[in-house]
């Protein structure tokens, strides 16, 4: 049977988003967070979503991209996903070939995706050429029996607690607190460059993310700790972003987001919660433990280099995850 590989249609949303939440049940994607990704995508991404198409249906993707938000240049992602019944039949391999042909012709110098912990994808990744490079742990937790700490009945002064809708008509505080703590985030890339424009348009603006359920801790009026929240209509929440500014760690305050951030999910009907963190994140992940959240899976971070004469998949640079920036697994950064 014949693979074809070309790019996505909206009509492709649903096929696509049902193989991703199959691929990766730790993450969130939905027909609308698909379709927008591409309709959104920054001319700088240079985006393109690929489709593997067998017998009239989708039995793999794969999203390209460059990372214009960091300061290195010439670094971008692909990482193919391929339905369970249809691997091993050279799905992957075709995905991986148009994507880096694409990466390759739009300037890019090296590349970086995720392979879940298991075999086949990790041998995937190692015989098309990716070096390992870092680790990312995923943590679930069962809302509706997690024994969620209690909110404080009293904040200390000048602390408070805030929806994230109390920011919808001026996100740009919201954003300042965002660049700064996605600095610090452990990992392979520095989302350093990134604009207000692009964040407001690629992450505020995206379609799981939610700010009902975004938790803001502010101390004197200014915002000291965040947690971003996102959801997709199923029932699933997930963590966009947690942590504190620099001046404000080691007072428990990204902490206090998140925990305001679950109760809001459970009383809004979530069933489950996901996040994911580096690591090396020690502070982070032991939040999560204290909170309940157990390890569900793992995640490796592979590397490698594209340039001329290494396109085509023959020293391919891919594994099997996806991302809702591209830049960094959704989750938290730090306390």
């Amino acid at each position: 049977m014949t693979v074809t590989v070309r790019d996505f249609r909206p009509a492709d949303a649903k096929a696509v988003a049902d193989l991703r939440r199959l691929a990766l049940p730790h993450l969130l994607a939905t027909p609308q967070s698909v379709a927008w990704e591409v309709s959104a995508a920054a001319a700088a991404q240079c985006l393109r979503l690929f489709v593997a198409e067998r017998d009239g249906g989708v039995v793999g993707s794969v999203r390209a991209q460059l990372l214009h938000e960091s300061s290195r240049p010439g670094q971008a992602t692909a990482t193919p996903h391929v339905h369970p019944d249809h691997r091993g039949r050279g799905v992957g391999h075709a995905l991986l070939t148009s994507a880096e042909n694409h990466l390759a012709a739009a300037g890019a110098t090296r590349l970086l995706a995720w392979a879940v912990d298991e075999p086949g994808a990790v041998a995937f990744a190692e015989r098309h050429g990716y070096r390992r490079t870092r680790a990312a742990d995923f943590l679930r937790l069962d809302l509706p029996t997690a024994d969620l700490p209690p909110l404080p009945a009293a904040l200390p002064p000048g602390v408070r607690l805030h929806s994230g809708t109390e920011w919808e008509a001026d996100p740009r505080p919201l954003f300042a607190a965002y660049a700064e703590v996605s600095a610090d985030e452990p990992g392979d890339v520095r989302t350093d460059t990134m604009g207000y424009d692009d964040w407001l348009r690629h992450t505020w603006e995206h379609p799981l993310i939610d700010p009902d359920l975004t938790s803001v801790v502010t101390v004197d009026g200014g915002i000291a700790a965040l947690s971003l929240a996102a959801t997709d209509g199923l029932g699933r929440y997930g963590s966009a972003m947690t942590g504190s500014l620099r001046a404000h760690r080691g007072r428990g305050l990204a902490r206090l987001a998140k925990t305001a951030s679950l109760h809001r999910a459970r009383e809004a009907g979530c069933r489950v919660a996901l996040t994911g963190n580096d690591s090396s994140n020690a502070p982070m992940l032991a939040i999560n433990r204290a909170l309940g959240y157990r390890s569900f899976t793992r995640e490796w971070t592979y590397a490698g280099e594209l340039g001329p004469g290494r396109r085509g998949g023959t020293e391919g640079r891919a594994a099997h995850g996806e991302a809702s920036r591209g830049t960094a697994r959704p989750g938290d950064a730090g306390s």
